[in-house]
């Protein structure tokens, strides 16, 4: 099981706010490359799950999965979701690779890592910071304590890239 605190930035303005507040704790940069699979039926969504192809690079060091991810469940900004993933070889991933597509900053705030995304769709971008943690409602509140500290805009998440991807829309800010 997965859970990350997840807030949705409304705009390009706050993700760059935000990515300024927190470049003391910057730790690096990773580029994201995500390709969401299913069958030409529908099989996995239609049972809520999706497998993930997805590729990080850094410098010289890729680093691929293969991940099966069901049962999402996104409220108040909080997202558990099931999950099953493998380390896949890098070859197999480059060889269906178009451009990265997404593009993720990781920073170690208040013992916390935070990643900072920017999800580019052809129908426009969505910002987001996530964090995987077993303790949700505490890292929400200092998040949202942080936020307001910082004037930074934010909302909860209120969809999955996945599902904004098969919604072929960005949700309402």
């Amino acid at each position: 099981m997965e859970v990350e605190v997840k807030f949705r930035l409304p705009n390009k303005s706050s993700h760059q706010k935000l990515l300024s507040v927190l470049s003391p704790f910057y730790i690096t940069t990773r580029y994201q490359h995500n390709e969401f699979l299913d069958g030409s039926a529908y099989e996995l969504s239609s049972q809520q799950a999706v497998l993930l192809l997805r590729l990080y690079e850094q410098t010289s060091i890729l680093e691929c999965i293969v991940c099966l991810k069901a049962k999402p469940v996104l409220a108040n900004g909080v997202s558990c979701i099931e999950m099953e993933y493998e380390d896949l070889d890098p070859a197999i991933f480059k060889a269906c690779l178009d451009d990265p597509q997404r593009l993720m900053q990781v920073h170690k705030w208040e013992g916390v890592k935070l990643d900072v995304d920017e999800a580019k769709y052809e129908f426009g971008e969505m910002y987001e910071v996530e964090c995987e943690t077993s303790e949700p409602e505490r890292v929400k509140k200092m998040l949202e304590e942080f936020f307001k500290e910082n004037g930074i805009d934010y909302s909860y998440s209120v969809m999955s890239k996945f599902a904004v991807f098969r919604a072929g829309k960005l949700p309402p800010s």
